[in-house]
């Protein structure tokens, strides 16, 4: 029988082991529900032995009391920054120079992805986590120790016995892309102002003065050094290594290469890879692998000779401003877009940029005829960052914003408490219309393939659609005689609106547009009230009572369904046919659970498609290929994953084994 310390010992040992392979390793080795379970058991037991607690117990990650300021520390290796280079003959410079001094053949180098984060520096004493500071210039940073031990992946106490007695080790806190969406997401819910990227999420994230704020935040980390050199191996890849298995994580895409070939190679491999990460990079950084060549290379000035960044094409460009217009969403949102003379920003030609709402445009300064800087981050819509003013010439007239809307003609509303200005024409709007309609039609609502946003357009100027529900009451003649439209393609439109009626009611209620409504939302309220008729009838303290919805979003559930001509269009797609099928709620125990699968290649279906699949049989989708990946789907014209997966003998599945699968388990491929 455990006495009460013996049992406290065994959860603190248990609940590391299952941090460690939940956020090193990506493979949970129990359910969240069971975890929880241990970390209440836990919390009851210290607090019946207070003597007992710890400072890197798992309980203790948030609760500390809020800082008066951050203290200065002095770091005992300076945190130096990395000279850039931009282009292949720059890093076959930097190599030609690295093997000059070295003269002994190709350079082994590890390769890293440049984390858009900000760097701190971890110190552990016999095991526990004692202190964490913030870059800052280098030299000094501050000392954010009671925030950091809110972030779940930083490990309060190492794995294993064979660490130093004092280990230091330097990584990036970032913010994962999914969760920067997601706290946005509840700050626009709630009214609060929202973060502006990721990374200043991450940075402004760290230095709050309350550390509670902090564990509120979706912060992660990667490790990317160890300044502790005695008893580790004597390359940096060995070393990330070590520290992998002592509880860090560390970057799943770092590579050892050789000369600038593999260097190149890495660099072309993560470009193409970088849309689809969780997280964001802003270049490659290349290490020499070996430490005894590191410390014969040195430093020059402020920066190592070992080391360089190689930055992804800048993405803040400047042009001028022409002019600002307004567009006009599905949900009267009314959003002013900067016109912009052309400018090539990573890559892309910019005509285009939003500047969110009235308030933004006023905060900037932003007037037609200025200067600006242009953003554009992966597949983000490109924004006005900030005017500059000091460039203008003559003094320039502030953007007068429209008190009608400019389609429509009904006064344009803002409602206290809300940033963004809304027409108030509601469907008589042939804008919010046309954009309802759109967003009815695309591949995470009805999927109604054929119906572009062009056809939209002359569908709704012709007076043949006033909602969505009159889709379903096209006919042949009428969709048929639209120009460049034909018979066959007005016919092969048809049928995919018939294929459509029998819809999932998560798809459904996320066609509709529900202000606040997303995937997410549309699926838990699905699952929770299981048919329109209930959710239809529901208060709003039952909508409280869904995960994801808070009053914000209730009140525009409730508000939505108790609107006449909401509840007219319901009606009538209804009485069209059309069926909505409950969403059918996963049961841990899956066929494929525990199985983590990875796509890539042309497939015959959208992709989105296949990892629904996928998951509604229990397994997990990721984006990239490692040693725990159960099975590559691979596609036509599959690439770099499906040579990394026949290195490490990853199963390989291709769309006719995947057809049959899916058809053994049952699974409604045209849902």
């Amino acid at each position: 029988m455990f006495s009460g310390l013996e049992r406290i010992d065994t959860l603190r040992e248990q609940l590391q082991e299952h941090n460690y392979r939940y956020y090193v390793l990506d493979d949970p080795s129990v359910p969240d529900v069971e975890y929880d379970l241990l970390m209440r058991e836990l919390r009851e037991l210290e607090a019946v032995h207070p003597q007992a607690v710890t400072p890197d117990s798992p309980t203790q990650r948030v609760g500390a009391a809020p800082a008066e300021g951050f203290t200065p520390v002095t770091h005992t290796v300076s945190m130096l920054s990395l000279s850039d280079v931009f282009t292949d003959a720059e890093v076959e410079d930097f190599d030609r120079r690295v093997s000059t001094v070295l003269d002994r053949g190709e350079v082994t180098y590890t390769a890293e992805p440049k984390m858009d984060g900000l760097a701190v520096s971890l110190t552990y004493e016999q095991g526990s986590l004692v202190q964490a500071a913030t870059r800052g210039d280098g030299s000094r940073g501050e000392n954010v120790t009671a925030n950091v031990r809110t972030i779940e992946s930083i490990p309060l106490r190492l794995r294993g016995h064979d660490y130093p007695a004092v280990l230091e080790v330097r990584g990036e806190v970032y913010m994962p892309r999914d969760g920067f969406d997601s706290y946005n997401q509840r700050a626009r819910s709630a009214n609060e102002k929202p973060l502006a990227n990721p990374r200043n999420g991450a940075a402004g994230s760290l230095r709050q003065l309350e550390p509670k704020i902090t564990a509120g935040r979706p912060l992660a980390f990667f490790a990317y050094a160890a300044i502790t050199r005695a008893g580790l191996p004597d390359t940096q890849f060995e070393v990330l290594n070590r520290l992998r298995d002592w509880g860090f994580p560390v970057n799943p895409e770092v590579r050892r290469v050789t000369g600038v070939s593999g260097c190149t190679g890495f660099y072309h491999y993560l470009e193409e890879l970088r849309p689809g990460l969780n997280y964001d990079i802003d270049g490659v950084v290349y290490k020499v692998d070996s430490f005894d060549s590191q410390d014969e290379l040195g430093f020059v000035a402020r920066a190592p000779r070992w080391a360089v960044a190689r930055k992804f094409p800048a993405e803040e460009e400047i042009t001028r401003l022409l002019e600002i217009d307004v567009q006009v969403g599905r949900t009267g949102a009314i959003t002013p877009v900067a016109r912009l003379e052309p400018v090539s920003v990573a890559g892309v030609t910019v005509t285009n940029a939003t500047l969110h709402n009235e308030d933004e445009i006023r905060r900037k300064d932003v007037r037609p005829g200025d200067w600006v800087v242009i953003r554009r981050a992966g597949d983000v819509i490109p924004e006005v960052v900030r005017s500059l003013p000091e460039r203008r010439e003559t003094e320039l007239p502030e953007w007068p914003f429209p008190q009608n809307c400019p389609v429509c003609g009904s006064a344009i509303e803002k409602i206290d408490g809300e940033a963004i200005a809304r027409c108030s024409g509601g469907l008589f709007c042939p804008a919010q219309r046309k954009q309802s309609i759109r967003h009815f039609a695309t591949r995470k609502a009805l999927d109604i393939e054929g119906l572009g946003d062009k056809l939209v357009d002359m569908l709704v100027d012709a007076g043949l659609l006033d909602s969505v529900a009159d889709l379903f009451e096209l006919k042949l003649e009428d969709v048929a005689g639209l120009e460049r439209m034909g018979e066959k393609s007005a016919s092969n439109l048809l049928q995919q609106l018939e294929q459509c009626k029998d819809v999932s009611l998560a798809r459904l209620l996320y066609a509709l547009g529900i202000r606040e409504v997303g995937e997410v939302t549309a699926r838990s309220l699905a699952e929770v009230f299981g048919s329109m008729g209930a959710l239809e009838q529901a208060g709003i303290e039952d909508l409280l009572a869904v995960p994801d919805v808070g009053p914000i979003v209730a009140e525009h559930v409730y508000q939505f369904f108790r609107e006449a001509h909401n509840q007219m269009v319901i009606d009538q797609l209804l009485a069209a046919g059309v069926r909505p099928r409950s969403v059918r709620v996963v049961k841990a125990g899956g066929p494929l659970e525990g199985q983590v699968w990875v796509l890539t290649g042309t497939l015959e279906y959208p992709r989105s498609r296949a990892k629904k699949w996928l998951e509604s049989l229990g397994a997990k989708v990721t984006g990239s290929v490692s040693k725990n990946t159960t099975a590559l789907l691979a596609g036509e014209a599959a690439g770099s994953k499906l040579a990394k997966a026949e290195d490490l003998g990853v199963r390989v599945v291709d769309s006719e084994e995947f057809d049959g699968m899916l058809k053994e388990h049952a699974i409604n491929t045209t849902a």
